[in-house]
């Protein structure tokens, strides 16, 4: 039986949440060019694949967070996730904004939140972690006890793993750009001979020899 890791792979592709091109790379704001592109909103449409990320997410909660009192989800694409999750498990649910709110409480954090409680983040993708590292810090700064995150994504990059490290924040996500390749290749979006070059990429975003097959 496959692994969560490959199955979500196998369902990202699918549903072309995940869409690889390393013959037309993408563009990223930062300017990097990327042969990925992850837009895992698209989920929530594909009712298959939400049931078996989201029963993903809370099957990984209970493994690998058991004493999670609090789902929070990060602003706005970690919220619907964190949503059902927290609805599978049967506990409370909230989410950190990007910033305060403009008026009203003012809140940055919306839903009850305790202080000392134990609370895992939900977030849909980890590229470099710094909005992920936004969030553990704002439920910190409340007197939260942040257990870790649950990603449904990551691309592996050494600088967001570093500075997860760094914080002390522990990460678990469903699948990863290695088992994306890999599973690609096996299913077709791309030659096995671009595995090397997305894994090349996911080295070094900002060398951009793996364009020409990684030949500089």
């Amino acid at each position: 039986m496959d692994s969560i890791n490959v199955r979500v792979a196998k369902r990202l592709l699918e549903i072309k949440a995940v869409f690889l091109r390393p013959q037309e790379p993408f563009t990223w704001a930062s300017g990097i060019k990327s042969p990925i592109y992850c837009d895992n909103r698209l989920i929530l449409t594909a009712p298959e694949a939400r049931n078996e990320v989201e029963q993903a997410i809370a099957d990984t909660v209970k493994r690998e967070y058991p004493e999670a009192e609090v789902l929070m989800g990060t602003a706005t694409a970690g919220i619907a996730h964190a949503a059902v999750a927290a609805h599978l498990l049967g506990l409370p649910m909230g989410y950190v904004r990007s910033g305060n709110k403009d008026h009203g409480r003012q809140n940055r954090i919306e839903g009850r939140l305790d202080k000392g409680e134990k609370v895992v983040v939900v977030e849909d993708l980890i590229s470099t972690g710094g909005s992920v590292l936004e969030t553990v810090e704002a439920l910190r700064e409340a007197g939260a006890e942040v257990l870790g995150v649950v990603s449904i994504f990551t691309y592996g990059m050494k600088k967001g793993i570093e500075r997860m490290a760094a914080a002390g924040v522990k990460n678990v996500s469903l699948s990863n750009l290695d088992t994306i390749a890999q599973v690609g290749a096996e299913e077709g979006y791309i030659a096995p001979e671009d595995v090397s070059r997305l894994l090349k990429f996911r080295d070094n975003p900002s060398d951009e020899s793996w364009i020409n097959g990684g030949k500089n």
